[in-house]
């Protein structure tokens, strides 16, 4: 058995379970399973994903993430704000920062004790409002990579949107293989410069209260086809306020900011058997 410390992090209802790995005391091939261990809500701490703090030769540290189902992703946009927290508690950085993905490199402030601010890379693969067949019928859809691929649907009422079937659908599309999508169910309210949005995670499969890199992308899209104007204040499932703010010139994106809440729910240390 072996002794680990952990802190666990809430960011806009996203929470995780965060390791200082800058010793090596993990070994990478233990990060999956760790992540389902760690992250099972009935046996264990309980989160929506694992995430480790590594040394980098680029930037002040490095971020990997591992969803709850044990499964890798490149970037994690309320994972990216809790880590620059957690280093920051930690004493690994000061209020600014840079730190290293693998779908690029990020920079953070630290804006109070528990709000970030996150500048993240320019996004990619954008795509407005193709047709893709659902159950026989044709839905506008749009998509954008911003560390990972998301889908955004717009809906007219999202309390009556069947988020675990259609997410899952549109999920596993043929369409979005073979990696899979995530999907952002969105009620624009324009005249108030609010998007409300329910995150379907691929990873894991399911919804989460918030998802940052879909937030982003909800709004970034928005932005774009004029259903939303930079900053966009986002109100998430788990009834938290997030801002995006974004530069567009003839659809290229830049200069994209998330800003929203990191905040330490406890530490301990945990046993597990690897």
């Amino acid at each position: 058995m072996k002794s680990i410390e952990f802190y666990k992090l809430t960011a806009a209802g996203n929470d995780f379970v965060l390791i200082d790995n800058r010793k090596n005391i993990i070994l990478e091939k233990d990060f999956p399973v760790l992540a389902k261990k760690l992250c099972d809500r009935r046996y264990c701490i309980g989160g929506d994903g694992l995430i480790l703090l590594e040394n980098s030769t680029k930037a002040d540290f490095r971020m990997r993430y591992y969803n709850s189902d044990g499964s890798y992703a490149s970037m994690c946009g309320n994972g990216g704000r809790s880590i620059s927290m957690f280093a920051y508690k930690l004493g690994v950085c000061g209020k600014n920062m840079k730190f290293e993905t693998d779908a690029g490199l990020i920079t953070a402030e630290i804006k109070s004790d528990t709000v970030v601010n996150l500048a993240l890379y320019n996004p990619k693969d954008l795509v407005l409002e193709e047709e893709i067949d659902i159950e026989n019928k044709k839905y506008k859809v749009s998509s954008l990579n911003t560390g990972v691929p998301h889908a955004v649907v717009y809906v007219d009422d999202l309390e009556k949107v069947d988020i675990q079937k259609y997410g899952n659908i549109i999920r596993f599309h043929k369409h979005y293989q073979p990696e899979g999508t995530n999907v952002n169910f969105v009620k624009a309210d324009k005249e108030n410069n609010t998007l409300f949005v329910r995150t379907y995670e691929r990873g894991v499969e399911g919804e989460t209260l918030a998802c940052g890199t879909g937030v982003t992308a909800s709004s970034i899209i928005s932005v774009i086809l004029n259903k939303a104007k930079s900053p966009v204040h986002v109100i998430t499932r788990g009834k938290d306020n997030l801002y995006v703010s974004c530069s567009i010139d003839n659809n290229n994106i830049s200069n994209v900011f998330l800003e929203g809440p990191a905040i330490v729910a406890f530490t301990g240390t945990v046993k597990v058997d690897l």
